[in-house]
């Protein structure tokens, strides 16, 4: 058997594309273009640079009802700790606010965690800025 190589992290919702759009917005991520037919059932994007995995994103008849049981760690903090690595997650969760995501939790560090922000997208399906 060989290793699974590549993989695409896909979103249930109700307007595939204003969340595709979204995420884009969030990771610097790049839809299909020309955007296929039928518009509005789906939604894909990519890392441009190649390195992250494709989003995709399937309309489907039900509404988010309960906490996601997996969710993205948009990794804004990387290497950064204390006051500097709060101040960078604060600006990115205002960037981000600014698209239509809201805020659910800050975390600010004690002796055994770093700081991080517990947020909700335009849909509601949970990611923390860290």
């Amino acid at each position: 058997m060989g290793s699974v190589k590549q993989f695409q992290v896909t979103f249930d919702c109700a307007d595939p594309e204003r969340v595709g759009r979204f995420w884009c917005e969030v990771l610097g991520y790049v839809p299909p273009s020309p955007l296929p037919e039928p518009a509005g059932s789906w939604f894909a994007c990519t890392d441009p640079t190649g390195v992250g995995p494709r989003l995709f994103f399937q309309r489907v008849p039900e509404g988010k009802v309960v906490k996601n049981r997996v969710h993205l760690d948009v990794r804004a903090g990387t290497g950064l700790v204390g006051e500097e690595r709060l101040a960078v997650l604060q600006a990115e969760r205002a960037r981000l606010e600014a698209l239509g995501a809201t805020l659910v939790l800050v975390q600010v560090a004690d002796e055994e965690n770093e700081s991080c922000i517990t947020m909700q997208d335009i849909e509601g399906n949970e990611f923390c800025l860290d």
